[in-house]
């Protein structure tokens, strides 16, 4: 036995966007026995599971099509205007759990793009929000990844610069920095959700408390992608798994200090459960 010493951070699991996503989702499962999801409720492939166990069923917006007088969740990360308009014309009843915070995202965006603004969003290529945020602008919008993706000196010298709301605040406002270096007038919208924006700082203060940290995360986690940099940077003796049965032994010693964190997307259960697998070792 290793005698680990393991804590899970409280502040790490779903938003409240994931949150009121799946209690809706199981709400309906409950009454039903069955729900259509569009894309992955949550970007943590053992929730999805468990719910799928429940009678949730991902589809995809081919699928969407087909269907006829059938109720469809929309998941947190919000839809464009297509597949509201789609729904409408299949006698759809969708479900919409879109994130609060996403849809003022989409309305600002709309906005913008109603007064023929130039817009750019920092964002990850294909994401779901992004998507629905491209769908807002008639696919007119650019969308980068990194400020490497453009060429300074073919952006409008008048833009407005919007982001993923699960981007990191800091490169959001150096990416406003670099691009007004190169003299560029940005309207900046700091889009970002301040309960992820929030997490940096505290998962930087928890990661500095352990001697090993295990990041449990979906491997198509944006925000998780992001949130383990964090606590690598601060604790490079962190560790990325999805499941329990991904814990390797050698990464530990006697009486080691462990402690368990997420991303938004992570759900509580799945830490008690890495936790458990720890305190067995």
């Amino acid at each position: 036995m290793l005698q680990l010493n393991v804590a899970i951070d409280q502040n790490s699991g779903f938003c409240f966007g994931v949150v009121y996503a799946i209690e809706m989702a199981e709400d309906i499962l409950n009454e039903d026995g069955y729900l259509y999801c569009l894309g992955d409720i949550v970007h943590n492939d053992e929730e999805v599971r468990r719910l799928e166990r429940k009678g949730l069923r991902i589809i995809d917006h081919e699928l969407l099509s087909q269907l006829r007088n059938e109720k469809v969740l929309i998941r947190a990360h919000g839809e464009p205007p297509s597949t509201y308009r789609m729904a409408a014309e299949n006698d759809l009843q969708l479900i919409d759990a879109s994130c609060p915070v996403v849809l003022k995202l989409q309305n600002r965006i709309k906005n913008s793009y109603d007064k023929d603004e130039k817009i750019y969003i920092y964002g990850k290529h294909g994401h779901a929000e992004v998507e629905g945020l491209l769908g807002q602008t008639n696919q007119e919008a650019v969308v980068f990844q990194s400020i490497d993706e453009l060429n300074l000196d073919e952006v409008p010298r008048n833009m407005t610069l919007y982001s993923q709301t699960t981007k990191s605040t800091d490169k959001f406002y150096e990416i406003k920095d670099i691009l007004e270096q190169s003299g560029i007038a940005v309207n900046a919208n700091d889009t970002i959700c301040r309960q992820v924006s929030n997490r940096d700082k505290e998962l930087r203060d928890f990661a500095g408390q352990f001697d090993k940290i295990m990041f449990v995360s979906g491997t198509k986690s944006s925000n998780g992608k992001v949130l383990y940099q964090v606590c690598k940077n601060q604790n490079p003796n962190t560790y990325f798994i999805s499941q329990k049965e991904e814990i390797d032994t050698t990464w530990f010693s006697s009486q080691d200090t462990v402690g368990i964190c997420g991303a938004t997307s992570t759900p509580m259960w799945l830490m008690e459960e890495v936790r458990d697998a720890l305190l067995e070792l």
